[in-house]
């Protein structure tokens, strides 16, 4: 059994730990990056992938469920092939030291790719009423089951009206394995980063096409398992994402009856270590039925009220009021193209980026996430700080981001070497113009939101990186790249004015080399 503060402190990155530590890939062993179904039948829709039009920067700028005003829908029920292929699929096929090398829609901890999607549907489009998963190797889609089953998932989430309303609720889930080869116990963490990452892509084309769209982090997680036939100790599912409206589940009466399936898998590799510290984690923080899904819920939204754990108290320091550019002139490039363009960034110049493109990134990336446990004006779990090197007109330093008003708040003193240091070492970091630390008070989050609250902190911060991802992407001249980082050091380099807080997420943006 072990809390989620234990767990954090226990995966901890520091110098001393690094140093000490003897483990070693083992390259014979890698796990392929996507799942096999020996025997399942297949569903291959016809057509290709149709991104929608609408502006990358409008599609990832929504706080709530609803698509923006630019965005009108072309149909009534989502396409499932393209909301899948955009949001973990391959969207384009590189040469790397000889060898072609596929890159996905979105980025992962060392592309290992341990988040799969799975779509429960209605009668959507192309797709008959059935339970499938998306197969980001071929593009085609496994039929898990045949029928209606979006009833299991509403009753899970306590009839949360989202999903007991949308034509298909997707799920995410992280196949152990995959990261654990690299990253051993840390891929708990991993999980809602790199399935944050996703979701950021699946919101952006979901509602930049039109559709409502929002993530669901309060579910009974034991009825999901049992629906996708998964077991937890080598995959659980992570979060629920409705997407469209207007087509209600079928009366309980109705809706069949969730018979065990164990579909025959092809082995991931040939040694699969276990890491039970993950999966243990997991179950720590599971709800048992719908009904705890909808208390955590609201009880959720009344400690947030009350605790104002994402409140950003004004401490009176210098602020630095910024300028996004507005929506008529900002970038017009669309999410689709955006997605296919999306790297990362391995080498920054040292030369400086505008003051209204960073002022545009960050506007558009943190304004919020559209989610369950943040409806209403309920501010988030995360806060975000900035180690500036190279915007035009900022002096170099540390700066906490207030998305509310668009400003900085000056906090410290930094420079390259250190940037580097706090990121395991990596001298790149430094490189860069801007590193944006996501953090959390996780002590506090899980003392007033249980060890479901860690996973949503966890989330958030995913979010936002995919978001920080997609608005670098839409500027020409940027690039940027997630990292990872030495968690106590980086919370000492922010204190005394983050007191508490610990990094979730970090992201790197500048001019590429």
């Amino acid at each position: 059994m072990v809390d989620a503060r234990d767990y954090h402190e226990r995966t901890n990155h520091s110098p001393e730990r690094l140093r000490e530590d003897s483990f070693r890939l083992d390259r014979s062993n890698q796990p392929r990056p996507y799942k096999v179904y020996e025997s399942l039948p297949r569903f291959a829709p016809d057509g290709d992938p149709d991104p929608p039009e609408t502006p990358a920067l409008a599609a990832i700028s929504t706080t709530d469920p609803d698509p923006p005003a630019a965005a009108p829908a072309e149909s009534d029920d989502p396409d499932v092939e393209t909301l899948c292929h955009y949001a973990t699929g391959i969207t384009k096929e590189l040469e790397v030291q000889g060898q072609p090398m596929p890159f996905r829609a979105a980025a992962c901890t060392g592309k290992l790719y341990h988040v799969d999607l799975y779509a429960v549907t209605g009668d959507c489009g192309r797709f008959d009423a059935g339970v499938y998963h998306f197969d980001p190797h071929s593009g085609e889609f496994d039929v898990l089951r045949e029928g209606d089953y979006r009833g299991v998932l509403a009753a899970a989430s306590g009839e949360y009206p989202a999903v007991a309303d949308a034509p298909v609720t997707f799920v995410a889930t992280s196949q152990w394995w995959r990261n654990e080869w690299k990253y051993r116990a840390r891929t708990y963490r991993h999980a809602f980063w790199d399935s944050g990452a996703i979701l950021a892509n699946l919101l952006a084309v979901a509602q930049g096409s039109g559709h409502r769209a929002e993530v669901v982090t309060g579910f009974a997680d034991d009825p999901v398992l049992d629906l996708l036939g998964l077991d937890a100790d080598e995959e659980a599912p992570l979060e629920l994402v409705p997407v469209g409206s207007g087509a209600p589940v079928p009366d309980g009466a109705s809706a069949p009856a969730v018979e065990p399936i164990d579909p025959e898998e092809r082995p991931l590799s040939d040694d699969p270590v276990d890491y039970p510290l993950v999966p243990d984690a997991w179950r720590q923080s599971r709800l048992d039925d719908g009904a705890a899904a909808d208390a955590w819920r609201e009880g959720f939204a009344a400690e947030v009220a009350d605790a104002s754990l994402g409140a950003r108290p004004d401490t009176g320091g210098e602020r630095i009021q910024l300028h996004p550019v507005d929506a008529e002139t900002a970038s017009a490039r669309p999410v689709g193209n955006t997605i296919e363009r999306r790297g990362s960034c391995r080498e920054y110049s040292h030369d400086p980026i505008s003051a209204r493109k960073f002022a545009t990134v960050l506007d558009r990336a943190l304004r919020g996430t559209p989610a369950d446990a943040f409806a209403g004006d309920l501010d988030g779990l995360v806060e975000c700080y900035c180690l500036v090197h190279a915007v035009d007109g900022i002096d170099q330093g540390v700066y906490e981001y207030h998305p509310g008003s668009d400003e900085l708040e000056r906090v410290g003193e930094t420079d390259r070497e250190t940037a580097g240091h706090l990121a395991l070492g990596q001298s790149v970091v430094g490189d860069a113009a801007v590193n944006v630390y996501l953090v959390a008070d996780v002590d506090a989050v899980v003392s007033e939101f249980g060890n479901r609250g860690y996973r949503l902190a966890q989330l958030e911060g995913g979010i936002a990186l995919g978001r920080l991802y997609l608005a670098t992407y839409a500027h020409l001249e940027l690039g940027g790249r997630g990292f990872t980082f030495f968690d106590d050091q980086v919370s000492e380099s922010l204190s005394p004015h983050a007191d508490g807080k610990t990094p979730m997420t970090l992201f790197a943006f500048g001019k590429p080399a």
